[in-house]
């Protein structure tokens, strides 16, 4: 496979954005917009990838080596144009064999096959391939300049004519290059335009003025939508969204209500799973066949197993991990902790920075007390357990299997197994003492109004 040096530009400010984070750095489907350039830069087969970033943009360099730690940085303290921005990224490209790819940083619904529209192109013979579309309204698009399948050079909006301006096919967001004709031509772009910077899309005139053969790739607006404002962001997320839903039903999970139920870029659901009304997740889901989501759950970092039901009402947070037919019910929150096989934690409950065993039962009200101020610790209940309604298990503890706690216990010491734990106050009654609290309570009210 020809090597490919991926070029990622994320030097602007985003100042449309009106925020105090890069706009790069916005998610959509949970990952941020430069993630999702990224990944699919990796999925065209990028060997190598460069990311241009501005002077102020530490939080973008940490995020994407995150979740590319092989990415190369380099900076543009100036902003000078795109070219020049590319033209950072010098000590890659200078030695690159095979293709350059250059692509902008804030399209997060770039997908690999995008790229490979223009690779291909190259692979067929071209020098210098550009990705082109045909938006609904062209306006502030650079135009596709064509004779015939040849690409003659891109007119930025500002610089184009009235007669140009018609012109239906519009830049997207992949220039694409020999590598030999990339560096032969980056440091020949001028400043002959409205903005007085260096435009990587002169590039395309410069290589046919060298002989070189220069086309374009095409791909749906859809897949090429950038990202400059707020309401640009919603559109995406909802695009995303939609594209997702679409993936699952295919793939024989059933959605209630699609549009209700949003997903993470890497959620994985197997078939048979159905999934209620109002559900959310988050980053680093994993669901088994069979299992059922109830309605206005939230998930998050979590596994749940097969034939397994979640809520409704319920979140479950990071390390969550649910075993085969496990049941969390309606307003339950799960974090850190192995719900066994069969086990039903079914209402009203908290379990932290546990293991629980299989087929054990836990009560209404039950909290797992894992925080003492300073550290977390880890609650234990062994298998076929019987955790009482409104019982706080003060971690560390040890609750064996078969025990029974019973109902308002605080247990703060190990429960041997099939031993019964009870860690209450004895109850005690006052025969005719409620009848007299209650008559010295009105007298006083009485004397009140009486004054």
């Amino acid at each position: 496979m020809t090597e490919l040096l991926s070029i990622i530009l994320a030097a602007g400010e985003g100042t449309r954005m009106r925020s105090a984070v890069p706009k790069v750095l916005h998610p959509v489907g949970g990952m941020p917009i430069i993630g999702h350039v990224a990944r699919a830069a990796r999925e065209a087969g990028s060997t190598q990838i460069a990311l241009v970033t501005g002077p102020k943009h530490d939080a973008i360099r940490k995020a994407v080596t995150a979740l590319h730690p092989d990415v190369v940085h380099f900076e543009q303290t100036e902003a000078k144009g795109t070219a020049h921005a590319a033209s950072m990224a010098r000590d890659l490209f200078s030695t690159a064999m095979g293709y350059v790819a250059v692509v902008y940083g804030d399209h997060p619904l770039l997908r690999g096959i995008n790229f490979r529209a223009v690779l291909d192109r190259l692979d067929a013979g071209l020098d210098v391939a550009i990705l082109g579309f045909e938006p609904k309204d062209p306006s502030g698009y650079g135009r596709f300049i064509t004779d015939g399948d040849t690409l003659l050079a891109i007119r930025e909006h500002k610089d184009a004519t009235e007669d140009e301006r018609r012109i239906r096919l519009c830049n997207a967001c992949i220039l694409a290059f020999r590598a030999d004709v990339f560096r032969d031509l980056i440091d020949k772009v001028e400043t002959n335009n409205a903005q007085s910077e260096y435009y990587l899309t002169d590039l395309v005139g410069l290589a046919n003025a060298a002989g070189k053969k220069v086309g374009y790739g095409l791909a749906p607006e859809n897949d090429v939508m950038g990202v400059n404002d707020r309401s640009q962001l919603a559109r995406a997320e909802g695009l995303f969204q939609d594209v997702r839903r679409e993936d699952f039903m295919k793939a024989g999970v059933t959605l209630k209500d699609p549009k209700s139920v949003w997903f993470s870029y890497d959620t994985e659901i197997a078939r048979d799973v159905t999934v209620e009304p109002n559900v959310v997740f988050g980053p680093g889901v994993r669901i088994e066949e069979g299992a059922v989501i109830h309605a206005f759950s939230h998930i998050e970092g979590a596994h749940v197993g097969k034939n397994a039901s979640v809520g409704p009402f319920a979140r479950l947070r990071p390390e969550a991990n649910l075993g085969e037919g496990a049941k969390v019910g309606n307003f339950v929150e799960i974090k850190k902790a192995e719900i066994g096989k069969g086990a039903k934690v079914s209402h009203l409950t908290y379990i932290g920075d546990a293991s629980i065993g299989a087929g054990v039962n836990i009560g209404a009200g039950v909290i797992t007390v894992n925080y003492d101020g300073y550290n977390k610790h880890r609650t234990v209940v062994g298998d076929g357990a019987f955790i009482g309604s409104n019982a706080s298990l003060v971690a560390p503890v040890t609750v064996g299997a078969g025990a029974l706690v019973a109902s308002g216990s605080v247990i703060t010491e190990d429960v041997e197994a099939d031993a019964l734990a009870l860690g209450r106050a004895r109850q005690v009654g006052k025969p005719g003492r409620a009848k007299e609290i209650f008559a010295a309570a009105a007298a006083k009210k009485q004397a009140k109004k009486d004054k």
